[in-house]
């Protein structure tokens, strides 16, 4: 193999390491300014919504680990780390095909259906916002981070400048479903 065939290769490596790494990286402070205001990020309404075409299969494995999509967002309820991702991600599709919008407020999460509503609270501050989870991730530190949230919704919470926090993460109404009809009344 020559030095072209080399360089060749190694570039199709880190583009591939680069597109397989889903949400995992934790924002860069320095990159991005903060708004005049985090009410500039406005929240969203929850509302029933179509199952995602993409992104929520039964099970499917990231990184040598399985996850199970649960049927549904009903009850979920859970404490762990919020880390954000931004700029790197901007424009990329998201796991439901959707373009990623670092100035929205939305989150990755590995098992809510896709799209879920859910409220998320920064346990050491104590600001709460409702985000909509239209991706997969986190796939970094899986036993210790439970949500990846957008730029936008790092702001809001309060946590931009440490990259992570310690959060709540619960479903709100509407209950979204995997599959079509399956959401509880």
């Amino acid at each position: 193999m020559d030095g072209t065939q080399r360089l060749r290769v190694t570039v199709m490596c880190a583009v591939t390491a680069i597109a397989s790494s889903g949400c995992t990286l934790v924002g860069s402070p320095g990159l991005i300014s903060p708004p005049a205001s985090p009410d500039s990020f406005p929240e969203g309404t929850p509302s029933v919504e179509a199952p995602s075409r993409s992104g929520n299969m039964v099970e499917y494995e990231q990184s040598g680990r399985t996850y199970r999509v649960l049927e549904s967002s009903f009850g979920y309820d859970e404490r762990g780390t919020a880390s954000w991702y931004g700029e790197q991600f901007q424009g990329r599709p998201t796991s439901s095909g959707e373009p990623f919008d670092l100035n929205r407020l939305s989150a990755a999460h590995r098992t809510l259906p896709l799209p879920s509503w859910v409220r998320v609270t920064n346990l050491s501050n104590g600001l709460s916002i409702l985000l909509r989870v239209n991706d997969r991730g986190p796939f970094a530190d899986p036993d210790r981070r439970i949500i990846d949230v957008s730029y936008a919704a790092a702001v809001r919470l309060g946590m931009v400048d440490t990259g992570t926090a310690s959060v709540r993460v619960q479903a709100v109404e509407p209950w979204q479903s995997r599959t079509p009809g399956n959401a509880p009344d």
